[in-house]
């Protein structure tokens, strides 16, 4: 008993072995990639637009063939035990795909019916995750008035009606406005301390940043980076701030030992080099008699990151 606890307690929740895709177009989008998920974690799987990470997970969620390579879910082959693998998953796509016309309650409890759970029970788990994603008063009403960041939170409750040990979550907070997406986030770290595996996908470098712990980075079809989420953020040199004052800045307004740019009266760009912190900022804004009112970044750091990235690896290759 003891020597099964500790192999459940040490299984990965993903295992990728040489996956590749290859499209009846002769498209690549898959070229070999390799990655391990250890139970229990948060991890993003990040890349460009085309990159292939829709399609790695088309196929570990048994929606896409591939060409070659094996997964493994919770140490089952999804080639040789695929319902038992399937069974440990539940998946956020990127599309609506839930039928809009039907009430809340009855997309949440038809999921639990595939999975073959009760009625009683499936009512039971509705209630629980309707109601933590804001939900459950909502749940008579047709799914087709919802709002896009209530329809997102929809497909999260229904991914989890079987209790899946591996939830997969494909952009799940893309087009939620700023409020929601934190409300989303809370939910998640509860549900990942619980003891769900998550996969996220994201083009959010902050979500990324505030949720998971390990990062893979995936350009045309090929794993670049493998990494600490700590490790892959201090590749990025530097970030630019927008301050808003509260008081009209000077016209030759600088702050000692960071780069700046005036835009306007009341706004001043930053540039913070990764050996800089904030404290240092506003220690030097402090005796300039600069109040600031707002802060928010202006550049893409996840952009920035794949460029860089994209760039190094390039580079090793030539």
């Amino acid at each position: 008993m003891a020597r099964d606890h500790q192999k459940l307690l040490t299984m990965n929740a993903l295992t990728i072995t040489g996956l590749k895709k290859t499209y009846d177009n002769s498209i690549k989008a898959l070229n070999g990639i390799d990655l391990t998920v250890e139970q229990g974690d948060f991890f993003a799987v990040l890349g460009p637009n085309g990159a292939g990470k829709t399609t790695a997970i088309g196929i570990v969620s048994s929606l896409v063939t591939a060409t070659e390579g094996s997964v493994k879910v919770f140490d089952y082959d999804l080639n040789t035990h695929k319902e038992q693998a399937k069974a440990c998953i539940g998946l956020v796509p990127q599309e609506i795909n839930f039928n809009q016309f039907e009430p809340l309650l009855n997309i949440v409890m038809n999921q639990a019916g595939y999975y073959g759970i009760s009625r009683g029970e499936a009512l039971k788990r509705a209630e629980k995750y309707l109601g933590e994603l804001q939900l459950w008063d909502r749940r008579a009403d047709i799914s087709r008035g919802l709002s896009g960041g209530m329809k997102r939170r929809l497909m999260i409750a229904r991914a989890l009606m079987h209790e899946p040990r591996l939830l997969i979550l494909d952009e799940p907070t893309a087009g939620v406005d700023i409020e929601i997406r934190r409300s989303m986030w809370r939910f998640l770290r509860k549900l990942n301390e619980q003891g769900t595996t998550i996969i996220l996908t994201t083009h959010y470098l902050e979500e990324a940043e505030n949720l998971c712990r390990n990062v893979a980075i995936i350009d045309k079809g090929r794993i670049i980076v493998n990494d600490r989420m700590s490790n892959v953020l201090r590749k990025l040199h530097v970030q630019t701030f927008l301050l808003t004052s509260v008081q009209p800045l000077p016209s030759n307004m600088t702050i000692n030992g960071f780069v700046t740019r005036r835009v306007d009266d009341l706004t001043l760009e930053v540039d913070m080099t990764s050996e800089q912190n904030l404290n240092q900022l506003f220690s030097e804004l402090t005796p300039a008699n600069i109040e600031v009112e707002s802060m928010r970044t202006k550049s893409n750091r996840l952009e920035e990151l794949f460029i860089r990235l994209i760039d190094v690896k390039d580079e090793q290759e030539s």
